[in-house]
């Protein structure tokens, strides 16, 4: 980091909210694993010595938010009394402590606990900068950023010195790149018409919104019933055409066979992608899905826990998209790990992006990814949601179905004060009058 910017600074105290929001009331969000999601945020607050503090979160849809706040409140002896800057060494001392590893390792509910708090240090940082974070990740010198990756189990397919010609070959552009993120932002693609507890109804009226908005790409739910897929994707392709490419997302639904059954009933509508067909740790599973459903293309990520499964993906030539997750495994350092493994390996990284909050963190992560680690924008998209945004401080600006490159500094995660009230659960005006 750089030690101008970046010095004296104490974190002095931890506080954790479980705030949730009613989305299942109007079926937001709902889909074949999860019918109706109320969607949450086991949010932390870091404050500090200095006039600035780190927002950070762990991305729930309910119950059990209580259980995953109570785990980043585990991890204070952590933080308290820490340098603000020591980002690296506060992340190897949480996955490194051999009773919370217990616990994992590294996977589960202390791995997310752990995201929230590297997040909400990330966030301080970018703040004390006065920079958004992505571009305080695209400023940093390859030296700097392979410091911050934990390289334990990935040597086999990536190594340090191999992570550093990464860097090291993106560095030239980077300037340029950064103009054409702040000019143009970064492509995206939108699930907000897919939700399966909507009407056909609205489902045609949402996909002819997404082309008027100027997103090429969108994404429908599947798995509940196959007659209902079968007639809602017909109702897709009507609206947006035969070139509109119409991504498919199962969410775990079904088993190796059933997904390669279901996926070939739905290849007569032409699905880009089809996203979770199986358990996100069933890595040969979906390899053999890839082999049988080609050329439709399989993708999974926002529910695989660590580096590790990311790698074997990757490997087993199981995935031709990554769809890393920026709350799901531990933050942005291991996000930056699984950023270098997808460029070692060729693979483009669409990042998840459904939940509240997600938005506005993993344009961070894919825009540090096109100006310092791939350099490209190819073939590449970022999800996007259209629920909860006007509860953060500095909410994704989508223009032209593109995310506009923030510059506020932060990460984005900093909610409005009125909403942590409202919305605190059980206390919270919102909950008491449910």
């Amino acid at each position: 980091m750089r030690e101008e910017v970046l010095t004296g600074v104490v974190v002095t105290s931890m506080e954790t909210y479980d705030i949730r929001f009613p989305t299942s009331l109007e079926l937001d969000g709902s889909d074949a694993m999860n019918p109706d999601p109320d969607y949450s945020a086991a949010y932390v607050v870091l404050r500090t010595n200095g006039e600035h503090e780190g927002h950070g979160f762990a991305f729930t849809i309910g119950r059990g938010n209580d259980v995953q706040a109570i785990a980043i409140r585990a991890l204070e002896p952590y933080v308290i009394g820490r340098a603000a800057d020591d980002l690296a060494a506060i992340y190897q001392d949480m996955i490194n402590d051999s009773q919370l590893r217990w616990l994992g390792p590294e996977k589960g509910v202390m791995h997310m606990a752990i995201s929230a708090v590297v997040n909400a240090l990330w966030d301080l940082a970018a703040k004390r900068a006065g920079k958004p974070l992505w571009l305080l990740l695209s400023e940093m010198t390859p030296d700097e950023l392979v410091d911050l990756v934990d390289f334990r189990y990935l040597t086999d397919a990536v190594t340090r010195d191999e992570a550093l010609a990464i860097l090291r070959r993106a560095e030239p552009g980077r300037s340029e790149r950064i103009a054409r993120l702040l000019e143009q932002g970064y492509p995206a693609y939108t699930t907000s018409p897919g939700w399966l507890g909507y009407s056909d109804e609205k489902l045609a009226l949402l996909c002819r919104e997404a082309i008027d908005d100027g997103f090429t790409q969108i994404k429908l739910k599947v798995g509940a019933d196959l007659d209902d897929d079968v007639r809602r994707m017909r109702i897709a392709r009507a609206v947006c055409g035969p070139e509109f490419k119409i991504a498919i997302d199962a969410n775990q639904r079904w088993d190796v066979g059933s997904a390669i059954e279901w996926v070939t009933a739905l290849a007569p509508y032409d699905p880009w992608w089809v996203e979770e067909p199986t358990s996100p740790d069933d890595v040969l599973g979906h390899a053999a899905i890839a082999r049988a459903v080609a050329p439709i293309k399989v993708v999974t990520g926002e529910h695989v826990q660590n580096r590790v499964m990311f790698k074997q993906l990757l490997q087993a030539e199981a995935v031709s998209y990554v769809q890393l997750d920026a709350a799901r495994v531990a933050g942005v350092n291991e996000n930056i790990a699984i950023l270098l493994l997808a460029a070692k390996f060729g693979v483009p990284v669409c990042p998840h992006a459904g939940g509240v909050g997600l938005c506005e963190l993993v344009q961070h992560l894919s825009m540090f990814d096109y100006v310092a680690v791939s350099g490209s924008m190819e073939d590449r998209v970022i999800e996007y949601v259209d629920h909860l945004h006007e509860h953060f401080v500095t909410p994704v600006v989508i223009r032209n179905g593109s995310y506009q490159a923030p510059v506020a500094p932060g990460f984005g995660a900093t909610m409005h004060p009125e909403s942590i009230t409202a919305y605190s659960y059980p206390d919270g005006p919102i909950w008491r009058s449910a």
